[in-house]
Parts: C-alpha cells; structure tokens; sequence
C-alpha cells in the first residue's frame, strides 16, 4: 500500500471534454492524522453534473481547480484509521472519488452495510440516485395516482427509477424516452407503458404515446424535451427539473425550448431542484426502496467500467450515453 493513482483535471473543455482533459498521477498512499481515515475506494461514480464543474464559473457547488484531483461519491473500506467510531475494515460512503486511496475526516464518512446489497447500489439505487428520482418525482413534481408521467433519458440512472417507482405509486400512464432501440426495449421491460427512440422525434413520438396529455415530466435532458412536454402537459402539469444534458457540452444558447408562453395558460409549474434538498424524505425512500429491491418489484441496471485509468473514458460515455442505469467505475 505504497503507491496511489488518482485522476487530475488538465485542462478546461470547451464545448466536449476529451481524453485530453483528465491526466493519471500517481502518488503515495496517504497517512491518516487524528479523527481521519484512508480508504481503499472499491467503486466511484461519474455523474453529469460534473461537466459543469469542469467549466469555471459560480453554481451550487464549486469548479473542480485544475491540476488538482476531481472529486464525487465513492465507496470503499477503511484501510487506516485514527478515528475512535470507524474501524479498519469498515465500509464507507464519502465523496472522494477519481482516486484509488481517499484520505478524509470520518465525519466526512458514512458507514454502510455491505451484507444488504452489493456495495456498488449504495452509489445508485440506494444512495443519492435513487433519492433524486424518489424526491423529484413525489416531492418537487408531487405526482398523485392515476397521473401520466413522461421521463426524458429515462433508461439512465435517474430515469430508469423515476419510471418505476411512479408505476408502484399508482400513475396511470408511463411514458419515456431513451437514445437506442435496445434502451428502449428495456424500458418496456421495466413496465414503462410506452417508450421511443428520441432520434425518431420527441414531439411527435410524445404525441403519439400520451394522446391525452403529460400531467408530470422528469426532465434529466431539457432542449428539445422538455419543449415537446411544455406542448402535451395537460393544465396545472408539474416539471420537475432534474438535469439538462443536452445543453451540458454546448458552445451556443439553446435553440429550445421556444415555447415558454405556454407555461402561463396551462398554468404550469416547471421547478427545479438538487437532491439535498429533500433529506427530510430519506427515511421513507429507504423503507419504500428496499421494500421494492426485497421483494423484486423494483430494478436496477449498472454499467461497470474496469479501472481508474478508464474514468475519463467512462465519464465522457455518460455523456455520449453508452450507459444503461448507472455508470460507475470500479477502482
């Protein structure tokens, strides 16, 4: 336990990172000081948000600096530990990925069981994904049974749990749509009630699958989506805005969505928000989620990429969307 390889931003994209952006350093396995722990990260996570910390510019959470180590959610075993509550050998969640070896306070851990589930769904299902998808759509869209619910990039990791967990919620009619004719059979065999191929056109193939209207959308890709669901939400249709990653690489303003006028006589409500918002809900997205993931009512998919070398290429696939559910990678 000698030598530490960690992913270091090199430069800042513009428009699509490259290979380019991201540079391999090795370095020495830390020692922990007082109240602090090294962890051996068995699974870190790529997510689309962190394309905009890549840019430097204000948002909710800073830019990643350059020449220095990326961060996001991991998980993995203490290997070292000089805190008194946390025992080498124990597994813990934290948010020091893109390196083999994380060196951090304990409080900064959270301990989890790994004899629930594979350690990896603490990263999806279990862990900040599936409460985004859980709170976007009970909380900030406020779905009510019997609704028609339309999920963009719905066979993502977000998506893909919105579409269920609406389904096992009551609504009525679940719609989504994904990037491939294979994604799109999957959705279907997650219980989606339609679902198309967006290349083939979002409006119409909205229009097509919700003859009688959107009352929810779960935006994870704004642009040409969440034009085509502003045209089908019925009155007092709710948007829950999640994502856009169809703007995330773009070098020139949006070219949708152009029909925003419409949000006052359908008198609609487009409301965006981040996951950490809604903490007071994490107790009944635990008890509801791993009652579905007990008696196999609720799913999961996983893309797993071998390696700390490949998290750039794993990050700009989730960007190109070669992943079904959540893409990792397993360090």
């Amino acid at each position: 336990m000698t030598s530490n390889r960690e992913i270091h931003l090199a430069s800042r994209p513009q428009g699509w990172p490259t290979e380019d952006t991201f540079r391999l350093v090795e370095t020495e396995v830390p020692t922990p000081g007082p109240g602090q722990i090294v962890v051996r990260n068995q699974y870190m996570s790529v997510d689309p948000y962190m394309r905009g910390r890549m840019n430097d510019v204000k948002s909710y959470v800073p830019p990643f600096a350059l020449d220095a180590v990326l961060d996001g959610a991991a998980i993995g075993e203490v290997v070292a530990s000089e805190a008194a509550d946390i025992a080498v050998g124990t597994t813990v969640l934290h948010g020091l990925g893109w390196r083999e070896y994380a060196l951090l306070d304990a409080a900064a851990a959270r301990p989890v069981d790994p004899t629930i589930a594979p350690v990896s769904a603490y990263l999806s299902v279990l862990g900040m994904i599936g409460l985004t998808a859980y709170a976007g759509l009970l909380e900030v869209a406020a779905m009510k049974p019997g609704e028609t619910v339309f999920v963009s990039a719905a066979a993502g990791a977000v998506g893909s749990l919105v579409g269920q967990i609406a389904k096992l919620k009551g609504a009525g009619r679940v719609i989504g749509s994904a990037g491939s004719p294979a994604k799109v059979e999957r959705l279907r065999a997650l219980g989606f009630d339609a679902a198309f191929d967006y290349h083939d056109g979002v409006r119409e193939s909205l229009r097509a699958a919700a003859p009688d209207g959107v009352d929810v959308y779960f935006d994870n890709v704004g642009g040409d989506h969440l034009e085509a669901a502003i045209s089908a939400m019925n009155l007092h249709g709710r948007a829950a805005i999640c994502g856009m990653i169809s703007q995330y690489n773009a070098t020139e303003p949006s070219a949708a969505p152009r029909n925003l006028a419409l949000v006052i006589g359908k008198r609609l409500t487009l409301r965006g928000f981040l996951v950490n918002d809604h903490n007071d809900v994490r107790a009944a997205f635990v008890r509801d989620v791993s009652g579905w993931l007990r008696d196999g009512t609720l799913s999961y998919d996983e893309t797993i990429v071998d390696g700390i070398e490949n998290a750039p290429s794993a990050f700009l696939g989730l960007l190109r969307g070669d992943n079904l559910g959540k893409m990792l990678v397993c360090v």
